[in-house]
């Protein structure tokens, strides 16, 4: 009997701790899976970030870069087309307007020279002082007593004028003679100074010879061609001043 109550009892203490190790090793498991659970999740989260971090960051790093070239290049390519055509521009027409400034000085120096130099001389040797022929020969030549006296556009002024360059240009010195009568009136004629018979006077309009003094009327000292003469004209015509112009 003692023997059956102890066998009783040993099968309820091993039924006890056999279900009380059971309970225990429940509760341990559990424990164990949510602790290597969590710690599993944050290794693998830390592992996953780290390995997600590195892959997005050479994904991003090449396409960020890829792109950033791209624009980095036209950005700069047009920045530096920009820069380099105002520089381009700015020292082209630097150096543009000091050249064109250069040649165009240098071209005017030569040519303002050549002319300084022919119309200098041309007034200065090559015009000369002509004999009495040399003066007749040039006045029948010249045809400016052929044209038309107009009081409005062409007066004796404009025939003295035009007499003395004609005469420069065939290399004779002539001057311009204003004459200035009593009456507030006046007139202009030509003279050469010839180096055979001194200073000539000729009436412009005509090729006339004339040889005007103060004090004479001068249509009186007009020597006519033959089968012409001077009337007296309505104005007193006596000569109060001449004034001789080179």
């Amino acid at each position: 009997m003692k023997t059956l109550i102890w066998t009783i009892i040993t099968v309820i203490i091993v039924a006890g701790v056999g279900f009380g190790g059971y309970q225990v090793y429940g509760m341990g498991y559990n424990n164990g899976e949510e602790y290597g659970y969590d710690s599993g999740y944050a290794v693998g989260e830390g592992a996953g970030y780290q390995s997600g971090q590195e892959d997005g960051y050479r994904e991003g790093y090449r396409t960020g870069t890829d792109d950033g070239i791209v624009e980095g290049k036209e950005i700069g390519y047009a920045e530096g087309y920009d820069m380099g055509e105002q520089d381009g521009y700015e020292s082209g027409y630097a150096s543009g307007t000091q050249d064109g400034y250069q040649t165009g000085y240098t071209e005017g120096d030569n040519d303002g020279y050549d002319r300084g130099l022919e119309d200098g001389f041309g007034h200065g040797y090559t015009i000369k002082d002509p004999t009495w022929a040399e003066v007749l020969a040039f006045l029948e030549k010249d045809k400016t007593d052929e044209k038309i006296y107009d009081p409005e556009t062409y007066v004796c002024s404009h025939f003295s004028e035009d007499v003395c360059n004609n005469a420069e240009d065939a290399g004779i010195r002539c001057a311009i003679v204003e004459l200035r009568y009593i009456s507030d009136q006046g007139h202009m004629i030509i003279a050469f100074n010839t180096i055979d018979r001194g200073m000539v006077y000729f009436e412009p309009q005509s090729d006339e010879q004339a040889k005007p003094a103060i004090g004479l009327k001068y249509y009186t000292t007009v020597i006519p061609k033959p089968g012409y003469y001077y009337p007296a004209p309505p104005y007193d015509d006596t000569i109060e001043d001449m004034v001789v112009v080179w």
